[in-house]
């Protein structure tokens, strides 16, 4: 199944897609004297029996199409599939095509985490605004989580995941390189308790340039786990005004869904509707004109920005800018 959340003619929707339409689950349960939980958290929340509900509801519709309240894709507007997560996980760095780049880093999972602000639906637009510099995007595939899971070992974490879904890493070097530090650290000195020593040390914070408003577009639906037998087996791309720009697949992640759960769920506790982003495909296009997504400058270029993946779908993006006296 594929959910949505949207908003038509004033209200937020939760929505089951049928080939060009989302029918309002909500509505339909009610003409069925069922209940959906309200929004996507407390959809996810629900379990089997609200995935059962939905179904109900899609088996209702195939044999009746004019059954339930519904509404076109192309005349709603698009909701991040879970609008307000507790937390969006991000791997940094997880694409073993380009291991060679990586000069030191962890033998684990990296992550760093995204507010739900920086979330945007499908066809909403990026801002930019002059004093972020340069903008380029980031395909990932992202993993919706959908039971409390704390301590999950690799062996059983899909069956902590709901389903899947597109996100695109909106990231800002400038602003990495604006906010990062060379300092002397202070350690402890070996073999002196109480003696300090420095060294040398560079550390750069994500909270401007990977989480500004914005830059979380994600979407445009949460495809069930049940329809992705195998999420390590997705072709993912990224397009630029129509022309891809890269493209590679999710085999090429370098730590998998279920070793990402169980290392993210040893520290923090994950919750319905949290959102685990796996990280960039960045490997070079092999179509003519293909290039890297670091070179796609939307600040400067603007225009339309696609990621998809197979078996899920696409989600575009466009870009609007902003003016701002403040830095």
């Amino acid at each position: 199944m594929r959910l949505a959340s949207f908003t038509a003619d004033g209200h937020d929707r939760l929505g089951l897609a049928a080939g060009s339409r989302l029918i309002d689950l909500n509505a339909a349960a009610r003409q069925l004297g069922l209940t959906v939980p309200d929004g996507m958290a407390g959809f996810i929340n629900g379990g089997a029996e609200a995935l059962d509900l939905a179904r109900c509801v899609a088996e209702a519709h195939a044999s009746d199409p004019g059954a339930f309240p519904s509404f076109a894709q192309d005349t709603v507007a698009w909701l991040p599939p879970v609008p307000n997560p507790s937390k969006i996980c991000c791997l940094a760095l997880n694409n073993s095509a380009n291991s060679d780049r990586v000069m030191r880093g962890p033998d684990h999972p990296a992550t760093f985490v995204k507010p739900a602000s920086a979330l945007i639906g499908h066809g909403a637009a990026i801002e930019c605004a002059p004093h972020y510099g340069r903008v380029h995007p980031e395909p990932e595939l992202a993993v919706v989580i959908g039971r409390k899971a704390k301590n999950v070992s690799a062996d059983d974490a899909f069956d902590y995941v709901f389903g899947y879904t597109i996100h695109n890493d909106i990231t800002s070097p400038t602003m990495r390189e604006e906010d990062t530090f060379h300092y002397r650290a202070i350690h402890p000195k070996p073999g002196d308790p109480g003696g300090i020593e420095y060294r040398d040390s560079w550390v750069s914070y994500p909270g401007r340039y990977k989480a500004s408003d914005t830059f979380s577009p994600m979407g445009p639906w949460i495809v069930t786990k049940d329809e992705i037998p195998d999420p390590h087996r997705l072709r993912i791309a990224c397009y630029h005004n129509n022309r891809m720009i890269t493209e590679d697949n999710t085999e090429n992640l370098r730590f998998k869904t279920p070793e990402v759960i169980a290392f993210i769920s040893s520290y923090m506790t994950l919750v319905p509707g949290d959102i685990i982003s796996l990280g960039t495909a960045l490997k070079a296009s092999g179509a003519e004109g293909g290039g890297a997504v670091q070179n796609i400058d939307l600040n400067r270029l603007g225009g339309l920005v696609s990621v998809e993946i197979e078996q899920i779908g696409a989600l575009t993006s466009t870009v609007a800018w902003v003016t701002s006296d403040k830095r």
